[in-house]
């Protein structure tokens, strides 16, 4: 077997595939590199181009040492090909061609299914960039301003992962979606990301931590199903992308947890125990917990979204075909096949909620979702023990499945943040109190003021508990050069 564990840097294009040694898709790499180096230079990340930020870099793929860390400036970030290490004699773990050796190169009967998944993956991830494109500017603090930086350039390199993929494996279609990739642009009329949620603005701070913890966590689980894949370079990718992806969430639980801590602690100071007490918190320079969880219904239920319909022949042709498996496939016990299998399916009918057995095979979309409220749960818990520990009666919660839907059985459909469905007009008077309005992004912009002498935060968020890589608190993470 090739050592695919080290990463050769020698190169225009650092790689563990031996691309020197495959002419035509190294030619194709370096020819759609220079768009690529374009692309980030005019868009991302606004005026920070020159500075030196402490990033870590893939250096290998083996999970025990395979990052380091140094100052480098993003344009000159060492973006890559790398796979996780091929697994001799690896199977398809799922659908008709189960325990079938898994393919190293396209079934052509899957071809158009699976250069959409991967057209579609690769999209999301230059999107997010372009989203978070000016958050540069009222960073928190440096500490943030890098975590910020360290998303964009990977989210840069899993981009890279699928237009490798692309270009490698299908041709004169593949080289022009690559070519595509960078032409579609978040929030543009003309040519918008392909999926919704990576059209809205990341406007502000805690939009980006709600961004990284809940539409991040979709990411997850779309790359752990992709990581199934019997198409085994596919598998390879998503199985290194996920090592990487990690951090995100990482930022976006911990973000959220540093401003709700850092308002009880503004409102314990201050001898505030009503949370309800807006206006008065505000006037402390703080976000009010109300205010988060709205910010919170918006973003879990726009990730939702994200899962597409919950009947679905798309995903039962994917699972079926053994191009997409569920999430942890392999830990699941069943035949892997669901020729005969049921699963319990959200429907509405006679405007009720109910739950109906439907064919396992059409609501893989449903059990994902369901994996991702499980997993998405976790950190609103340990939010939540915060608060408690904190001496504050407050608990942020994941709304209903049903509230503020566009795609799915419940797009459009007025339901509150508890499942119950109201009349049109009952529920616009009451969305001002579960959505955010437009004063309450007036009030979190009139806190988004830069923050960038070392050590010191912004107001309204508390310190990280621990620095990146283990740094001290003071540590300059950016060294900024602003033109």
């Amino acid at each position: 077997m090739l050592d695919l564990v080290n990463v050769e840097y020698d190169t225009l294009i650092p790689n563990n595939v031996n691309l020197s040694k495959d002419k035509r898709v190294q030619k194709a790499l370096e020819k759609w590199h220079p768009g690529y180096i374009n692309w980030w230079n005019d868009l991302i990340p606004q005026d920070f181009q020159n500075s030196l930020v402490y990033l870590r870099t893939a250096v290998s793929v083996d999970p025990k040492g395979w990052a380091k860390f140094d100052y480098v400036k993003m344009p000159e970030y060492r973006w890559g090909i790398l796979l996780a290490p091929e697994v001799e004699d690896r199977t398809i773990p799922c659908g008709e061609h189960y325990g079938e050796k898994a393919w190293q190169e396209v079934p052509g009967e899957y071809r158009a299914m699976l250069q959409r998944l991967i057209v579609i993956q690769g999209d999301t991830e230059p999107g997010s960039v372009e989203q978070q494109r000016f958050l540069g500017k009222t960073a928190p603090s440096l500490y943030d301003m890098r975590n910020l930086f360290q998303v964009n350039v990977e989210e840069g390199r899993h981009l890279w992962a699928m237009v490798y993929l692309l270009q490698k494996y299908f041709g004169r279609n593949g080289r022009e979606e690559a070519d595509d990739l960078l032409i579609r642009s978040s929030g543009s009329e003309e040519a918008p990301r392909m999926l919704g949620a990576f059209n809205e603005e990341t406007p502000d701070w805690l939009s980006f931590f709600m961004f990284t913890y809940f539409t991040d966590r979709d990411g997850k689980m779309q790359l752990e199903s992709l990581a199934q894949s019997g198409f085994d370079p596919l598998s390879r990718t998503c199985r290194f992308m996920l090592t990487e992806e990690a951090h995100h969430m990482f930022v976006g639980e911990t973000g959220v947890g540093r401003v709700i801590e850092r308002t009880c602690q503004v409102m314990n100071e201050n001898g505030i125990t009503d949370p309800y007490d807006i206006n008065k918190i505000r006037s402390l320079g703080v976000i009010d917990l109300p205010t988060i969880q709205k910010k919170l219904n918006m973003h879990y239920s726009l990730s939702l979204d994200l899962f597409g319909q919950e009947v679905s022949t798309n995903a039962a042709n994917a699972f079926n075909s053994g191009i997409k498996g569920r999430y942890m496939e392999h830990r699941l016990d069943d035949d892997h096949k669901l020729g005969d299998a049921t699963y319990p399916v959200t429907q509405l009918e006679d405007d009720k909620i109910v739950l109906k057995d439907m064919p396992a095979l059409t609501a893989i979309n449903m059990r994902l979702r369901d994996d991702y409220r499980r997993d998405a749960s976790g950190g609103v818990g340990r939010w939540n023990k915060m608060m408690a520990k904190m001496g504050v009666e407050f608990e942020m919660k994941l709304p209903h499945e049903a509230f503020n839907r566009d795609i799915g059985v419940f797009a459009k459909k007025p339901f509150d943040p508890e499942g119950t469905l109201l009349g049109e007009t009952e529920f616009n008077e009451k969305s001002k109190d579960w959505l955010p309005t437009s004063s309450d992004a007036d009030f979190i912009t009139s806190l988004m003021v830069p923050c960038v002498e070392p050590g010191k935060y912004a107001g309204w968020i508390a310190p990280p508990k621990v620095g990146i890589d283990n740094k001290p608190g003071d540590f300059e993470y950016v060294k900024l050069h602003i033109a």
